[in-house]
Formats: C-alpha cells, structure tokens, sequence
C-alpha cells in the first residue's frame, strides 16, 4: 500500500478531531453572567436612548464616531458608556465621546449592571458574541449585535432563543439589510416580476499586497496594556499575541474568515429578498491557495440550497475581480433581476412572460447613494424597533437563517462533506429532505398539461 498520503491523512484526521471538539464544547448551553434584571425603561417617543458600547477596535469606534454625530445634531441618542480590554481603545474612545473615566470599563458586566444603560453595540470578535448578548439581554438591554451573530451555528440559535426569552430586540449589524436596493428586489419578486425564483449568485472578494486582515499592529499593544485573559474568554487559553489580538480574523478560534465577515453581508440581502428560508443542504469548498498565513481560507465558494431555490456564493480574499465578472444576480423562470452599484435592474425571458402574461418590458429602479445611507438606516430601524418593541430588519430568526447558510458552508469546507439541515424540525440532521421534483403528466409545466382535442 502506498504511504504517499498517510500524513495529509493524519493532518485531515487531527483537524477533524480539533473541529469535532471544538463544536462539542461551543454546543454547551451558555448561560448569563449576570445577574437577570426582567424590567427595563419605557420608551417614549421623545426619550432620548442610551447606549453603552462594547468593543470600540476599528468597527465599533466607526459606530461611536456616527452616533456622536448623530447625538449632537438629532439628540434622539447618547453614548453614556464604553467598554474594551485595550487601554489606548479605550482612551481614544473617550477623547471622541467626551466621557469620564467612570463610563469607561473593561469588564463588560460592570457596563450592563447600569440601570441607565437601554441599548448596547457590541462590536467585539466573534467568539464573544453569543455570551455578550445573552448577558445584557438578561439584564434588560436591547442589543445591536455586530454581524455575523455569533461564532457558530449552534451558539447562533441559542441567541435567537435568548431573545424571545427576555423580550428584547436584536439586530444584528449587517448593513446591507437596509440597502433600499435589496428591499426593492424583494418587492419586485413579492410581485411576480421574475416568476418563480431559481437561484441567486453573489460574491465578495479583495486583494491586496499584504493579505486580508493583517491590520496594523499598535507597538503600544502589550500584556500591560491588554487584558489578554479576558479578551480570550471562552475562546482556547494562549500566551499573548498581538498579532491574533489585531488580526483575530485569520483565525478559528475566534472567526470563520470570509464566510463570517464577508459572505453573510452578501447571503443576508439575497436571502431576505428571495426568502426568506432555512436551508437544507449547503456545501463548501475553497482553500490556503496564496496567502499562508492564516487558518482560514483565502478563497471559498458556497451552495446552499433551501426548499425552493439556492444561493451560490464564491470569492477571494487574493483577487477582487470577481465583483466586476460575478453580479449580484436573483435568477427567476420569467425574468432577472441584477443589482449594480446605484440601481436595479429586471429583464424578462420575454418568450416566457408573454406566455405566462407577466412583464416583458426591462425595467430599471435608480437608487442614489443608497449603500452610502444603509449604516444610518440600519441603526435608525434599531432605535425605532427599540421603541414600538417591533422586530428589525435584521432580527433573531432572519440573522440565524443567514448564520445557517454561510457557517454551514464553512463547516462543510472543514470536514470535507455536505451539511445537511431539517428546516421543518429546526435542526441538524443526517438524512436529507427530498428536492422539488417530478410531479407527472405535465403538471410541472407552468401553462399546463395539453389536453386531447374533442371528437
């Protein structure tokens, strides 16, 4: 027998092992922190909400910088407190908020044990995403929950669950979910424009000389300066390292690389539009191919299929060509719709609409500056949601809906084989569900079967 393969077959075997472990100890049931505070204020229409931010690296000060704009022209928010483990985070955070010491924290509980305290951001890796959440849901507080949910599927519905459980709204931060653009294809698709939906395809890829996410590294950032122990959490213990503190993307244990950070930006709008829906089978594939110095992959492609439609999503992090040679496009039997940087555009099959007597014109929507007006609009549906206890755009059950179909695919990626999904059971499983299939006799033909001509 050859020996060529046996240690890629022991590397394969140890990393399965490693995920199976590492999945088993993420499934465990995470419980609050913090002590459950079941009364919360009432919001009225003109009370002013505030917010305590929780994670203010390069992400969450972009959100303390908007809502100190938005606090002194619209006075409908404040930032009354900020929460991070990295000193100079935390000092910059106050010299743009104008805060005093004792708003600034490095334990995140200290922060949602103030009754004053409405809202918070949470903008913190991945892997502290899920036990922040259910913690300042437990103590009262609504949360805006910086995209993807949660480091993994199962953490993801346990948050979902947290939710409803307390009574408090979520959204979680994927911006593209308020790009009136997207909005406009689910209206279209509502009304039958394209037909029956097929497909979607999409991408998000980059390039660049240094490899995605190795950002700067702060010559400040050091043990005395980063409270390393509690920025690693539930996350496995290692000595200190900058280099996984700053660049914690490229990395397992605390992100899943472009199918977290990336791909649930561009499946979450899709989804919402064509959908939305649980999947049943997604699959993933990929690899290291150029830049080696990370865990997770530089380029990945995912299917995910739910019961009526699918959604193929592939990209690079090694070469941004991909957004001008793959649109974002919803496929449907009697039409297309495309959506480019500043409009929507739809375009018949026109021999099947005019059989089906549906729209054979090609139409096209304009949207000005609509993705440069999504973070306000996302945010704004946030407080409002906040207000009427609504559910936002981006709420529990969509935001685990869109957990499922890229970090299924990942996972898919890592153990090598297809992961399968009980929509109807709301869970895993080893069998799958059946595909939409043949019905008999021309029934599957949309202007029916023909019928014998009388005698």
């Amino acid at each position: 027998m050859s020996t060529e393969n046996i240690p890629s077959r022991r590397l394969f075997l140890a990393a399965a092992g490693s995920l199976a472990a590492a999945r088993a100890a993420q499934a465990k049931k995470i419980k609050p922190t913090v002590s459950a505070r079941s009364a919360a204020r009432t919001l009225g229409a003109n009370d002013r909400i505030r917010v305590g931010m929780i994670g203010v690296g390069i992400m969450g000060t972009g959100h303390l910088r908007a809502f100190v704009r938005q606090q002194e022209q619209d006075k409908d928010i404040e930032v009354a407190a900020v929460c991070d483990v990295y000193q100079r985070h935390r000092e910059r955070a106050r010299a743009i908020s104008k805060l005093e010491d004792k708003d600034l924290y490095i334990d995140y509980r200290e922060l949602l044990a103030r009754p004053d305290i409405d809202c918070v951001l949470i903008a913190t890796p991945d892997h502290w995403h899920a036990q922040m959440a259910i913690d300042a849901f437990a103590a009262g507080k609504d949360v805006y929950l910086q995209k993807p949910s949660t480091l993994t599927v199962d953490e993801s519905a346990q948050v979902m669950e947290a939710a409803a459980k307390y009574g408090r709204v979520l959204q979680v931060g994927s911006q593209f979910l308020s790009d009136q653009r997207w909005h406009k294809v689910k209206e279209l698709i509502g009304e039958g424009a394209i037909g029956e939906v097929l497909w979607g395809q999409t991408t998000y890829s980059r390039n660049s000389v240094a490899g995605e996410w190795n950002y700067y590294i702060d010559e400040e950032a050091s043990p005395e300066t980063i409270d390393w122990k509690r920025w690693l959490g539930p996350a496995p213990k290692r000595p200190f390292s900058a280099e996984r503190f700053f660049r914690w993307r490229k990395y397992w244990d605390y992100s899943n690389g472009i199918a977290s950070d990336l791909y649930y930006h561009r499946v979450g709008p899709m989804l919402f539009a064509m959908g939305p829906a649980y999947p049943t089978r997604v699959s993933g594939g990929g690899g290291i191919y150029v830049q080696k110095d990370r865990e997770v992959p530089d380029t990945l492609a995912m299917i995910a299929e739910y019961p009526n439609f699918m959604i193929v999503v592939a990209g690079s992090m090694a070469n941004s060509a991909p957004n001008r040679y793959l649109p974002q496009v919803v496929y449907g039997h009697s039409g297309t719709i495309v959506v480019e940087n500043d409009r929507v555009l739809v375009t018949p099959e026109m021999f099947v609409a005019k059989a089906l007597q549906r729209p054979a014109e090609a139409q096209t929507f304009e949207f000005k500056n609509a993705q440069r007006e999504m973070n306000r609009r996302h945010t704004d549906n946030f407080f409002e949601c906040m207000r009427t206890r609504k559910t936002p755009v981006l709420g529990p059950e969509l935001a685990h809906q869109v957990m499922l179909s890229v970090m299924l695919g990942c996972e898919s990626y890592r153990q090598g084989e297809m992961r399968l999904y009980d929509a109807a059971a709301r869970k895993r499983t080893r069998r799958a569900s059946a595909r939409p299939a043949y019905e008999g006799e021309g029934r599957n033909h949309p202007l029916g079967p023909k019928k014998e001509p009388s005698v």
